[in-house]
């Protein structure tokens, strides 16, 4: 359970992630944020804007999900301590890991129940903001609880919105696009899980179902967008809106932190570990925690082997213009929200100099590591949401910081993120965990 470096080339990286061998890409590109800082092709002001516009919809994300109360319609998760699953990771690994294991936890976001509840939610929201505005119906200045009245329903349903996703994204532009009003069509690629269409379809959104992977189902959502008048496509591979929202995160998480007398600085690295599927996600964080910790964060990807894409696309530069199947592998994985064959657009060139490196886990290890966490700690993540957990315990990433930290390494925060599995159905998180079960017991 530990990814090798053993290439000297980039084809022989090729030819390692060919065939589908656990693999640790470490980023020759990274550069010091000070050299990027006054650079930076997204500006800082608009993550401060981006959170503005969330503060702004508050009260009616109290007023119509009630789950969202506790936190005056605040989108956000906890972080917790693992120091059980710390203890289960260094028993399986050859590397133990050096300070404190934490989880930060968008499993929990409400709503959406993932990650996505933040980019997705931000998109759609800033639209209907966007449109209100435009049609004389609100200003920045009102009480936008507002929204929830039928007239603003009524005004909604005249417009669509449509989505090309693996299935989480489709989840949370879904749900808070029918709430507002919204005609909402989702085009789902062949990876996603019956029962995140049936929810879907409960909410009454239009669920089309494709026999084709994601890239396939994105296109296919956007052609079908430009067809129709008054649609709006929001574009997983392409979309800035999509990458800030998920951004808005890394300016909470310091304040989080804080309250878990958490210090990070020049003697206390804090090193964050995200599951990567087409790249917005932990993209949008990463651009956001550089911002806020500079130097002092450290960012890696982690990517189902049969679903490099990102790996792919900066380890060659190519960026958007390789896919995993050009190189011969099929994008099939059981982490469907990680099943993309090629990356972001958008997000590999916005972080290619900010991002540590990238590694690469197969779905056994997933459901390992899945089993591992809901014994130690009784937390339940769907497989994709685990790619981040096994990062602080590889030799590889080991080395690369301490050759920057040595002895302090020992302050280090790690900080996995998981990415999604509260809404799974509870007899699919229990056939989850039996079959992670089962690989351990065949380990042993």
């Amino acid at each position: 359970m530990c990814p090798e470096r053993t290439y000297r080339s980039e084809e022989e990286l090729i030819e390692q992630l060919k065939n589908k061998k656990e693999t640790f890409w470490p980023n020759a590109s990274l550069k010091s944020y000070h050299t990027l800082e006054k650079n930076l092709p997204i500006p800082t002001k608009d993550l401060h804007e981006a959170e503005m516009l969330l503060q702004r919809f508050t009260p009616y994300l109290a007023k119509v999900f009630p789950e969202t109360r506790k936190m005056n319609g605040i989108i956000e998760s906890p972080i917790y301590g693992i120091p059980e699953m710390h203890q289960e990771l260094e028993k399986r690994f050859p590397q133990s890991i050096s300070g404190n294991l934490y989880l930060k936890c968008d499993h929990e976001l409400p709503i959406a129940g993932s990650i996505k509840a933040r980019g997705g939610i931000y998109e759609v929201l800033k639209y209907a903001e966007g449109l209100s505005i435009k049609h004389g119906k609100l200003t920045k200045d009102d009480d936008y609880s507002i929204l929830a009245n039928p007239e603003f329903k009524q005004f909604f349903s005249n417009f669509s919105i449509a989505v090309g996703s693996t299935g989480n994204l489709a989840l949370s532009i879904g749900i808070m696009s029918a709430v507002l009003g919204f005609q909402v069509t989702v085009h789902m690629s062949v990876e996603a899980k019956e029962w995140k269409k049936e929810l879907l379809r409960d909410k009454g959104v239009e669920v089309v179902e494709h026999d084709k992977d994601f890239s396939f189902a994105v296109n296919e959502g956007r052609r079908q967008c430009q067809e129709k008048s008054n649609c709006y496509f929001i574009d997983d591979e392409n979309s800035k809106d999509l990458f800030l929202g998920y951004a808005v995160a890394a300016l909470r998480i310091s304040e989080q932190l804080k309250q878990e007398n958490i210090t990070v600085d020049a003697d206390h690295p804090l090193v964050v570990y995200l599951p990567c599927g087409v790249g917005g996600g932990p993209a949008g964080i990463t651009y956001g925690l550089k911002y806020v910790f500079g130097d002092y964060v450290h960012c890696y990807f982690a990517e189902p082997t049969s679903s490099p894409c990102m790996m792919l696309g900066l380890a060659t530069g190519k960026h958007e213009d390789i896919s995993v199947q050009d190189i011969g592998l099929d994008n099939k994985t059981e982490a469907d929200g990680l099943a993309v064959g090629r990356p972001s657009a958008l997000a590999g060139r916005l972080v290619e100099n900010m991002v540590n490196g990238i590694y690469t886990i197969n779905d056994e290890n997933l459901y390992k590591l899945l089993a591992l966490l809901h014994e130690s700690e009784g937390i339940s993540l769907e497989p994709s949401a685990l790619a981040g957990m096994c990062g602080p315990a590889f030799l590889d990433i080991h080395q690369q910081l301490d050759r920057i930290y040595g002895s302090r390494l020992s302050n280090a925060t790690h900080l996995v993120w998981a990415t999604g599995g509260s809404l799974v159905p509870k007899e699919i998180m229990e056939g989850f965990v039996s079959k992670g079960t089962s690989f351990l017991h065949q380990e042993e």
